[in-house]
C-alpha cells in the first residue's frame, strides 16, 4: 500500500511541475487535463501526508520517552504517543477507502423507477410511500426532482412512476436502493386487523450523456398519443405523450413512456434519457456477469429480484436484509429520513469492497 501511496504522490507533485511549464499553460486542454488528474489525487495525498506526520510525531515521542528522566516531560510524550497512534490508526483507513477504485457513476445524477409488486392496491400505495420517500429524502438535501410518467393505480397509489433525481452525490447514496422492497402493515381497509404483506420494485439508474450510449433509429420506433391521468386541466387535448420501443440486438424490447408534461418534444427527451440509461445499465450488468470473477463485493448491485428491506408498521421496525440490520422509527424513514440506513449500507460496503481488494 505504501509503495503506491509514494508514487501517486509523486504523480501528484509531478503535475504541479508540469502545470507550471509554459507550453503546458498555453494549452488549455492539456492544462485542464491536469488539473483535473491532479484533483483527483489531492484527497489521498493529503491523508498520506498526515499519515507521516503522526509517524514522525510518534518517533519523536518514543525518543522523548528513552531519553528524558522529567516525569512531566515523559507523561507529555506518553500522550502525544497515544493520540498520535490513534490519529495513524483513523488515517490508515482513512487512505485505504480513497485507494478503492471510484464508481464512476457516482456523481451522476440518478433515474428511478418504482412499480408495485405483489399486493394489490395496498401494492400501489406502497410504491406511493416510497416515492414519497424518495422524494422527500431528495427535498431535503436541496435536490430537483422531475417526474418523467407516472401511472397511477387506485386513489393514492401508483402502478409505476418514474423520475429523475438531479444532485450532487445523487447516484452514490441512491444506489443502494435498487431491488425489491417488502412492507407488512394492516391496511384501511381491512376490518379484521389482519396484516397484509406486499411489495414494490426499485430500479436505480444513473442517468448518462447522449454520447455515453449509441441508439441507432433503425432500432427505435417512436409513437405519439394523447396523455392520460397527470398533467392537469387540458392535458387530453393533443398528442403529446411519447413511447418509445428499442429493439436493438436482443429479443427483448424495451419499452420508455413519458407522459407527464405538455410539450411532445420534452416528453420525447425525457424518455431518451430514460431510454439511454436502461440501455447503459443493461450493458454494465453484462459486463458485470462477465467479469463476476474478480468483481469488487457490492452492496448496491440493484438486482431487482432481489428482497433488500422489509418495512413492518406493527413492529416500527426496518430490517435491510442485506446487512442484517434493524431500524426504529419507521414514520419518520418513510419522510425521508434515510441516512442512518444508507449510512450503515455505505459502511458495510466500503468494508466488502476492502476485503475483496486485498488493499492493506
Amino acid at each position: 500500500m505504501f509503495d503506491k501511496l509514494a508514487s501517486v504522490e509523486a504523480r501528484y507533485n509531478e503535475l504541479g511541475e508540469l502545470m507550471s511549464r509554459p507550453d503546458v499553460v498555453s494549452n488549455v486542454a492539456l492544462l485542464q487535463q491536469y488539473a483535473r488528474e491532479q484533483r483527483e489525487l489531492e484527497a489521498v495525498v493529503t491523508a498520506y501526508q498526515e499519515y507521516k506526520q503522526a509517524q514522525r510525531a510518534i518517533d519523536e515521542a518514543q525518543a522523548m520517552l528513552h531519553e528524558s528522566d522529567d516525569p512531566e516531560l515523559r507523561q507529555l510524550a506518553q500522550e502525544e504517543l497515544e493520540t498520535q497512534r490513534a490519529r495513524l490508526e483513523a488515517l490508515e483507513g482513512q487512505i485505504k477507502l480513497l485507494l478503492l477504485p471510484r464508481d464512476p457513476n457516482d456523481s451522476k445524477d440518478v433515474i428511478m423507477e418504482i412499480r408495485q409488486g405483489e399486493g394489490g392496491d395496498e401494492a400501489a400505495l406502497f410504491a406511493a410511500d416510497l416515492f414519497r420517500m424518495y422524494t422527500r429524502f431528495a427535498e431535503l438535501r436541496g435536490w430537483k426532482v422531475d417526474v418523467e410518467n407516472a401511472i397511477e393505480n387506485g386513489p393514492g397509489g401508483y402502478k409505476e412512476v418514474v423520475f429523475e433525481i438531479s444532485g450532487e452525490g445523487a447516484y452514490s447514496m441512491l444506489k443502494y436502493e435498487g431491488g425489491v422492497h417488502r412492507v407488512q402493515r394492516v391496511p384501511a381497509t381491512e376490518a379484521r386487523g389482519r396484516i397484509h404483506t406486499s411489495t414494490a420494485t426499485v430500479a436505480v439508474l444513473p442517468e448518462v450523456e447522449p454520447t455515453e450510449v449509441e441508439i441507432k433509429s433503425e432500432d427505435l420506433r417512436v409513437d405519439v398519443f394523447r396523455s392520460g391521468g397527470h398533467g392537469g386541466q387540458g392535458v387530453n387535448t393533443t398528442d403529446s405523450a411519447v413511447r418509445l420501443v428499442y429493439k436493438g440486438g436482443t429479443p427483448e424490447e424495451i419499452v420508455v413512456t413519458c407522459q407527464d408534461g405538455r410539450s411532445q418534444i420534452k416528453n420525447k427527451e425525457k424518455a431518451m434519457t430514460v431510454l439511454r440509461a436502461k440501455l447503459y445499465a443493461r450493458e454494465q450488468e453484462k459486463q458485470d456477469r462477465e467479469l463476476s470473477s474478480s468483481r469488487l463485493a457490492q452492496v448496491g448491485t440493484g438486482e431487482r429480484a432481489e428482497k433488500i428491506r422489509t418495512y413492518n408498521f406493527p413492529q416500527d421496525r426496518i430490517t435491510d436484509h442485506r446487512i442484517g440490520q434493524n431500524f426504529s422509527n419507521l414514520p419518520s424513514v418513510l419522510d425521508g429520513n434515510l441516512d442512518k440506513i444508507i449510512d450503515a449500507l455505505v459502511v458495510h460496503d466500503n468494508a466488502e469492497r476492502l476485503k475483496a481488494s486485498g488493499i492493506g
